[in-house]
Formats: structure tokens, C-alpha cells, sequence
């Protein structure tokens, strides 16, 4: 599921709520048209009855109404069917209307009280009604002038109520059904559509998705830029990042050429200075030489560590860790020929050290290299993969090694413990900072070969 402050999410939220507020309000649209639709069908039924029996009536002379054959609608015949008429005569007595009912057979021996009466058109009238076996009857009235049949009367009229009635049962039973039908359709229909939105959503942003593929292995170092085809939209934005990688890389790059030179301005005047000092004696000559001592170290130190933080900058940066191990094992071991050193090698193919080549080579060399310095015989380098997106750089020798509160300070400050042994003393605090600055820890010790066993952890490019 999307989650909440995606893309995703609001989309299909935002198109699933007018949704389905757009299909709930056509559904009472619809509910309420089906229902004066059925409504509107059953009074013109109750109408159509009622004008045939209308048609079909004839007064007589003891206030009674008689039907001619031309009304034989099956419905009125049969007990208790839901469909009933009634026709009564209005007499004064004493003021009052006195009813003297005549009726359907299906009423049998019952009669019909109209109620809740309303007057539509002309003298029609419509209401409701109690039927038989608690029937819910729609009734329709009209009151009607019929002549005198006797010839005494010749040319008087009489009024009668010709009353017709239907159950309406089944009508409401018709929209009850139709509304459950209206209502299962509306659900079935909203999930379909929330799931074509979803679909619909989920191609539409697969280009985003692309895209955050794409800088996922930059991140990583298997690329260099943002590759392949963008939608119109999207385009533009991949045009905009890759031309972000490509100035930041530029940028990096002139820092870069920068440091080196300063480096080269920094090292060129300090090592005529050493020189200088060596071959003079005094204690002038002293100060000089150990301050262009600290001054190398210093430098040494806070140029890699610049060249370090200038590369986190440049993405898509990936490093194979084999061939940098063994080229600085066949160097490291040339520089230190005189000693015989065994340097074995162990790394698999493939693994890659997400980062500047550089900066992989700073470390591992400075590793190396102490190694060299302090080794009897024999150096063990293992590059291997860790879980998660890191892998291990193990460096043993079986020189002297250290004790613990010796690794402590070598870690801290980079102290020197033999001077007799070339070097700034400075390598493991060059390590430790450039793999800080990686994300990456550095940890200090005793070999099974007996000597200094150090673990570096680094980020790993997949």
C-alpha cells in the first residue's frame, strides 16, 4: 500500500473520494427516478382502472350504480387480490354524507376508508388506504354525476364516489430490490474504478520511479548519469540532474587539481627546508627540522582528509576493491624488498568500494604499509562482504603488534611509538578519517599471526 505522503496516496485518494461521492449522489438520483418512475406507472394504472369503470357505470333509480360487461378486468374477481374498487353514493342526511358502498368482489365483505386525501387535477383525489390482510393500498377517487335512469327523474343527476385501490406492495418491493441492486452495483463499481486509478496511477508514475532507480545506482557507483527514456515531463528534470552530476563532478575536480598543487607548493618548499636543517647543526637547525617534521604530518593529514570530503561529493563513484589491493601489494612490496615480505591477497570478484579510487587506495596503502614497516615476514590482506551494504578490509601482519592502551593512542592522535621506523606516524589517524567520512569505522586488533590486526568497514557499491 501507498503510503501516506506519497504521490500515490493522494492521487488515488483524491480521485477515489470524488468517486465515490460522484456515484452515492447518482445513486439516489437514479433510486429516487426508479421510484417516481414506478410510482407515476402504477397511478396511471390506478387511473386507467378507473376511467374503464368510470366508463362502465350506469345509475339507477335506488342510488346504485350498474356495471355493464365492458369492465371485466380478472384482477377485481378474484378474493383479496390487491386490486379492489368501490363505489358510493353522496346522499344528505341531516347534513352529513351518507356512503352506501357498492364493491368489488375482491373486497368480499369489506369496504375502503380512504385517507390522507389530496386533490390533484380536477375532481380527482388521491390518498391511501387499509385493505385486507393488512394490504398498504394506493387509492385514487373521483367524484362523478351520473344521470337518473327512472323516468320520473328525466334530467336529474346523482353523484357517486367511484373509488379505485392497488396494493403498492409490490412496487415497493420492486424499488427495495432495485435500490439493493443500485447499492452492490455503486460498491462493485467503486472498487473497480479505485483499482483502474491505482493501475492507472502506477504506470502514470513508473517514470518517477525510473528516476529514483536511476539515482539509486549513481548512488551505488554502477552509473555515472541518469540513462535511458523519459516521458516529455520528466525529461527536462533528468536533462537538469544529469547536467547537476556532471558541474559537481567538474567542481570536484578543480578542488581536487587544487589540493594537488597546494600539496606540490607545500611539499616542494618544506623538504628544501629539511634538507637545509639536515646538513646544518645547532639547535636552530633542531627546531627547524622537527617543525617541518609536524608541519609534513600536518599536511599529509588534512590534505587527504580534504581530498576525502571533496570526493563524497561526486556520485556514482565505485572503486573495485581486487585490483586495487593487489597493485598496492605488488608496489608495497617492491618498496619493502629488502625485508622479503609475503603479501597475500585475498579479495573476491566484484566487490566494489562505493567511493573514489583514491581514496580506497589511501587507506588500504597506508594499511599496507604499516604492515610492511612492522612484519616479520609474512602480511595477510582480506577483503570480503558484510550484511547489509559494507564490506570488511582486514590487514594482519605478524610484527610486534601493540597493546591495548597503545591502540587507543594510535587511534587518537596518531602517535609514533618507534622513530627508528620511517614514516609521520600518521597513517591510522588518515584511515580513520577518511572512512569516518564514508560512513566507515576503523577497529584496532591482536593478529592470530601475533602482530596488529586492523578491521576497516566501508560502504559497499552493489
Amino acid at each position: 500500500m501507498p503510503r501516506t505522503n506519497s504521490l500515490t496516496f493522494r492521487l488515488i485518494a483524491g480521485a477515489a473520494i470524488w468517486t465515490v461521492l460522484g456515484l452515492v449522489a447518482g445513486g439516489f438520483v437514479l433510486s429516487g427516478i426508479f421510484r417516481n418512475t414506478v410510482e407515476s406507472s402504477f397511478d396511471s394504472q390506478l387511473t386507467f382502472n378507473l376511467d374503464g369503470l368510470i366508463a362502465a357505470a350506469e345509475s339507477d333509480s335506488e342510488d346504485s350504480v350498474t356495471l355493464e360487461g365492458r369492465f371485466t378486468d380478472p384482477r377485481f374477481e378474484r378474493i383479496f387480490s390487491g386490486w379492489y374498487w368501490q363505489i358510493r353514493s353522496a346522499v344528505p342526511v341531516d347534513g352529513e354524507i351518507e356512503l352506501q358502498p357498492q364493491t368489488s368482489r375482491s373486497l368480499w365483505d369489506q369496504t375502503l376508508t380512504p385517507r390522507d386525501l389530496v386533490r390533484r387535477e380536477q375532481n380527482s383525489t388521491w390518498g391511501y388506504a387499509d385493505g385486507p390482510d393488512q394490504q398498504r393500498l394506493r387509492v385514487l377517487m373521483r367524484r362523478i354525476a351520473l344521470p337518473v335512469a327512472s323516468a320520473e327523474d328525466v334530467g336529474h343527476t346523482q353523484q357517486f364516489d367511484f373509488i379505485v385501490a392497488g396494493d403498492i406492495s409490490e412496487a415497493e418491493a420492486n424499488i427495495v430490490l432495485f435500490n439493493r441492486t443500485l447499492r452492490w452495483s455503486i460498491a462493485v463499481f467503486s472498487l473497480g474504478l479505485i483499482a483502474a486509478m491505482l493501475i492507472q496511477v502506477r504506470v502514470g508514475l513508473m517514470p518517477l520511479r525510473a528516476v529514483s532507480e536511476a539515482l539509486a545506482r549513481i548512488r551505488e557507483g554502477r552509473a555515472r548519469r541518469l540513462e535511458g527514456e523519459f516521458p516529455s515531463e520528466i525529461a527536462p528534470l533528468a536533462t537538469e540532474l544529469n547536467s547537476l552530476i556532471a558541474h559537481s563532478s567538474e567542481v570536484v575536480g578543480r578542488a581536487r587539481g587544487h589540493v594537488a598543487n597546494l600539496a606540490h607548493f607545500l611539499k616542494t618548499p618544506l623538504t628544501v627546508l629539511a634538507n637545509e636543517a639536515a646538513t646544518a647543526t645547532g639547535p636552530l637547525a633542531e627546531t627547524v627540522s622537527r617543525q617541518v617534521t609536524v608541519m609534513r604530518r600536518q599536511v599529509d593529514h588534512y590534505l587527504a582528509r580534504a581530498r576525502a570530503a571533496g570526493a563524497l561529493d561526486v556520485l556514482g563513484s565505485r572503486t573495485d576493491v581486487a585490483p586495487v589491493l593487489n597493485d598496492l601489494a605488488r608496489v608495497l612490496k617492491r618498496m619493502h624488498a629488502e625485508k622479503e615480505l609475503t603479501i597475500d591477497v585475498t579479495a573476491p570478484a566484484g566487490l566494489a568500494f562505493r567511493g573514489e579510487r583514491e581514496d580506497l587506495e589511501e587507506m588500504a596503502g597506508n594499511l599496507i604499509d604499516n604492515g610492511c614497516k612492522w612484519a616479520h615476514s609474512r602480511i595477510a590482506v582480506e577483503a570480503a562482504p558484510m550484511d547489509g551494504a559494507r564490506f570488511l578490509l582486514r590487514v594482519s601482519d605478524d610484527g610486534p603488534g601493540l597493546e591495548p592502551e597503545e591502540r587507543a593512542r594510535a587511534m587518537q592522535r596518531g602517535e609514533r611509538f618507534d622513530e627508528s621506523v620511517p614514516g609521520t606516524g600518521l597513517g591510522l589517524a588518515i584511515v580513520r578519517d577518511i572512512a569516518k567520512l564514508y560512513g566507515g569505522n576503523i577497529a584496532l586488533d591482536e593478529s592470530p599471526m601475533g602482530g596488529l590486526d586492523v578491521r576497516l568497514e566501508l560502504p559497499r557499491a552493489r
